[in-house]
């Protein structure tokens, strides 16, 4: 599925210029960028085609794109989605399982009796989705997750600081959902964060949460032992 699939096109009503690049954004943040076959050259053309806008608001939305580090300008080749090496992943997976963790620890005193129960109620609801195998939704609901777990932090800053990740850590995880069974070990591993969230046991409560992203990290460190290269040299993920 390429990017293409993700665009409809832009109202007239909107400014264009800030519009074409929430829409690209928005598209980049939908891909499964890490699946092996996933189409990452951005066809300015087309994506014009696809918003029935012209060619320039496309440019300068590909530019400030490129200023977050989302995508890639490679002269004479194009442009391309980026992904971040396996390396860069590893590390990222560590900075988010120390954010989220201290995110739980502080949720343990500062969310209400029902923002955990509207969470235990939520994760109990998308489990049915591993068990009829939509992973999709499933890995959908995962994200909002650990998002959730950052808000019940009440600290802003957390929750800002882990929005610079999010787009790569959205797609790393979307990625791993379908390997190793990793979606039903998910769905206990959330349930007995809850546990520990409505017990209000900060301890428990960080390291269940940074035990379960570490158990990604070990995943992609043991079986992540390439990733396609920007261009599609050849270097295919295993």
């Amino acid at each position: 599925m390429s990017i293409g699939d993700k665009l409809s096109p832009v109202a007239e009503s909107f400014t264009l210029k800030d519009h074409t690049f929430k829409v690209l954004r928005a598209a980049i943040l939908d891909m499964d960028i890490y699946r092996p076959d996933a189409d990452l050259r951005l066809d300015e053309r087309m994506i014009a085609e696809r918003l029935g806008v012209s060619r320039t608001p496309i440019r300068e939305a590909l530019a400030r794109l490129a200023q977050e580090g989302l995508v890639e300008i490679v002269p004479r080749k194009g442009v391309f989605v980026r992904r971040k090496t396996r390396e860069e992943i590893l590390e990222m997976v560590v900075t988010w399982a120390a954010l989220e963790s201290m995110a739980a620890r502080l949720a343990t005193e500062n969310a209400t009796d029902d923002q955990i129960k509207a969470l235990r109620k939520f994760a109990m609801k998308h489990s049915t989705d591993v068990a009829r195998a939509d992973l999709e939704e499933y890995s959908d609901a995962n994200i909002t997750f650990h998002q959730t777990i950052l808000e019940l932090s009440g600290c802003a800053l957390l929750r800002t600081t882990a929005d610079g990740l999010f787009t790569h850590m959205q797609a790393v995880r979307r990625r791993a959902m379908g390997e190793n069974d990793r979606a039903r070990r998910s769905v206990v591993d959330h349930m007995s964060i809850i546990e520990a969230l409505a017990a209000r046991d900060a301890d428990q409560a960080s390291r269940r949460v940074r035990e379960h992203t570490m158990l990604l990290h070990d995943h992609i460190s043991k079986t992540w032992t390439r990733l396609e290269s920007l261009r599609g040299s050849g270097d295919k993920a295993s």
